[in-house]
Formats: structure tokens, C-alpha cells, sequence
């Protein structure tokens, strides 16, 4: 079987394969998203998946999953907003460890708008993530349109280092949000620096959840995210078509209206190293 397919996911052929299969990149209500946690255990449950609860900057949502005793596979985790751009999906093995994590230096250093950059850095966060027995896996590495929300494109652009990647155990390979072409960018990126592969919706909406999901033979947490450091998980699906991207945009943006002057100084901080830079480009030109 191929490590990575741009299909829709069919459980009930992943199954016969003796794999199990999970979205590791979703977000409820307890960040931008309008979707309940009860609603999403529902749906992963009728589906036959389990996912990982990755709100920005929070950790009350998969906390909630807990508490509600499902026999879904929920894995804990949470998506880092850095203050230079970058998500960061971070995975732990068990509760406890995710929310010491979370209140040594996520709660703290959220800002205004508290789900996007918090005031710690790429390099900070991955220093963090590298001291915990956890998966530290670059989102969407390629970015989302102009915004510097990937480690690669910030990489790319002369934003950070490319020695960044070595804090990173894995790479989202497929993200529904991203377009094909950035997804393949991301597959090979991820095959140049052998490193171990998620897949997830990044979704909002429930019609997204389920339609990316990472496979492993494991069928516990602990199983599951140690497949993905040994680079043994396959990553299945596919990506949001045009209008259902837009829909979830203008639903996510109803989540920032009370955070709008807040949000604003955060593009506006993460993307003057954009316009630095074009403007240093022009100097130079112009001095020719």
C-alpha cells in the first residue's frame, strides 16, 4: 500500500488492511470553529475514526472528549499559532502531559486574539516540544495563501532557518485546507528529511471531519503516534473544493470579530518580514 494517496478515504477498505484510521487535525468550538465536541465524537464514531481535538492555542476541547468517556480514538494534541507565523500540531501520549505543557508556556503567552500568534516564537515553541515526550509535526509546512502560517514557507522565504526542521518529527502531508500542489510540496519535503507523515482536515465544519485521515496498525494512542515517529502511518484523502473552503472562511471569520483591532497587529506583525524584505529588494534594484 502507498504511504500517501489523494483519494477519498474508504474505512471500510482501510479496515481490511488491519489499519485504523484518524483526523489529526480538527478544531471545535472551543477555538474557531462552530462544531461541539459531542458532535464530532458522534460523527467519528458513526464513521468508524477517531481524530485528534487540535483547537489553536487551547487544550478545554479534547479535555471535554475526555471527560465523556467515549471508545473513540482521541488523541491528545493542540495547534500552536507561533508569533512569527507557523502552526505547529503537537501530539502527546497522555492528558496530564499535554496540559502541563499547556499551562507551562501556552496559556501564559496567548495574546488579544487568543487564537492566533501567541508571544513565543517557532524557534521557542519547538525548544518547548522538544523537552516533552511528544510529536511535533509542521501543519500545513507550505502555508495558507499570503500568510506565513507554515514553517516552510517562512523557511523558503528567508523568515527562519532551515535547520528548524530537525525540531519536527513529522509533516501534514495532506491538509484539506491546502491545494494539491502545496500538498505534494509538503509529501516531498517530508521524504527529503525522512520525516513521519500526518494527514488531517484542518477542518471546522463536520462535513470536513473524516476526509483526510491518517492510518496506523495501532489501535491506542500510544501505538498510533509511535507509528507516525517511525515513519509506518499512511496518510489518505483529500482536499476541500473551492466553495466549501470559502464557506468554512467566512464561518472561522464570524469566530475573529471580537478580536479584529488584535488580529490586525498580529497579520500586521507576521507579515512585516514580507514587506521588509520587498523593500530591501527594491533598494537594491534601484541602486543598479
Amino acid at each position: 500500500m502507498q504511504k500517501i494517496l489523494f483519494e477519498k478515504p474508504e474505512l471500510e477498505q482501510i479496515n481490511r488492511h488491519g489499519l485504523n484510521a484518524a483526523d489529526m487535525h480538527f478544531h471545535t468550538n472551543h477555538s474557531d470553529s462552530p462544531t461541539t465536541v459531542k458532535a464530532a465524537l458522534k460523527r467519528a464514531k458513526q464513521k468508524g475514526f477517531g481524530l485528534a481535538i487540535t483547537d489553536h492555542n487551547q487544550i478545554s476541547g479534547v479535555i471535554e472528549a475526555y471527560a465523556l468517556k467515549t471508545d473513540v480514538l482521541v488523541i491528545p494534541g493542540i495547534e500552536i499559532s507561533a508569533r512569527d507565523g507557523p502552526h505547529i500540531l503537537v501530539y502527546f501520549y497522555t492528558i496530564p502531559e499535554l496540559t502541563e505543557f499547556y499551562v507551562q508556556y501556552i496559556h501564559k503567552n496567548k495574546r488579544k486574539s487568543p487564537y492566533l500568534g501567541i508571544a513565543l516564537t517557532t524557534q521557542e515553541i519547538v525548544e518547548k516540544t522538544d523537552d516533552y515526550n511528544c510529536v511535533t509535526v509542521a501543519a500545513h509546512p507550505y502555508g495558507y495563501l499570503l500568510l506565513n502560517r507554515g514553517v516552510q514557507k517562512c523557511v523558503d522565504a528567508e523568515y527562519l532557518d532551515q535547520e528548524i526542521l530537525e525540531y519536527f518529527d513529522g509533516i501534514e502531508v495532506i491538509c484539506g485546507g491546502m491545494t494539491r500542489n502545496l500538498n505534494v510540496k509538503a509529501a516531498k519535503l517530508a521524504d527529503t528529511f525522512e520525516k513521519g507523515i500526518t494527514g488531517g482536515t484542518d477542518g471546522h465544519l463536520l462535513s470536513d471531519l473524516g476526509n483526510v485521515v491518517t492510518c496506523s496498525h495501532a489501535e491506542n494512542v500510544d501505538g498510533f503516534l509511535s507509528d507516525i515517529m517511525r515513519r509506518r502511518s499512511i496518510v489518505i484523502g483529500r482536499e476541500k473544493n473551492v466553495p466549501l473552503k470559502c464557506a468554512m472562511a467566512t464561518i472561522v471569520l464570524t469566530k475573529y470579530i471580537k478580536y479584529v483591532v488584535p488580529s490586525l497587529w498580529v497579520h500586521y506583525e507576521q507579515n512585516l518580514p514580507r514587506v521588509m524584505r520587498m523593500w530591501k529588494r527594491a533598494k537594491q534594484k534601484n541602486k543598479r
